[in-house]
């Protein structure tokens, strides 16, 4: 019987699927691009796989910088946030997370909103 969320939703491998699902859809937005310009695509899909694993209570540290610091520059409009979160979600739900493990981890991205888009 799993005893997490990154147990119960199928470790690292389904991790992997739904950060690849989720850059489909953000990098797919025009809107977003702007946000992106400057990164390198595989340093983020593998930042984000450590962030999601962590935040799912795998076996895996965040240590990324602080939230604020790593996206003050950015600018991050709220509605943006919104946007990459409803991405988020839809990547969970579309690699079949089940509700209470899609809640665990939107519950862990919207604690971050006010790190990442407050100034």
């Amino acid at each position: 019987m799993p005893t997490n969320t990154y147990d119960a939703i199928g470790g690292r491998e389904a991790v992997e699927a739904v950060v690849s699902d989720f850059y489909d859809r953000v990098f797919d937005d025009d809107d977003l691009e702007h946000y992106f310009a400057d990164t390198d695509p595989e340093a983020l899909f593998a930042h984000q796989v450590r962030f999601i694993s962590a935040v799912a209570g795998g076996p895996v540290e965040y240590d990324g910088r602080d939230m604020r610091e790593a996206h003050d520059h950015l600018g991050i409009a709220p509605a943006d946030f919104d946007t990459v979160a409803d991405y988020l979600e839809a990547a969970l739900r579309e690699n079949g997370v089940d509700e209470p493990h899609v809640e665990t981890i939107l519950g862990a991205v919207a604690d971050l909103k006010d790190p990442i888009v407050g100034r």
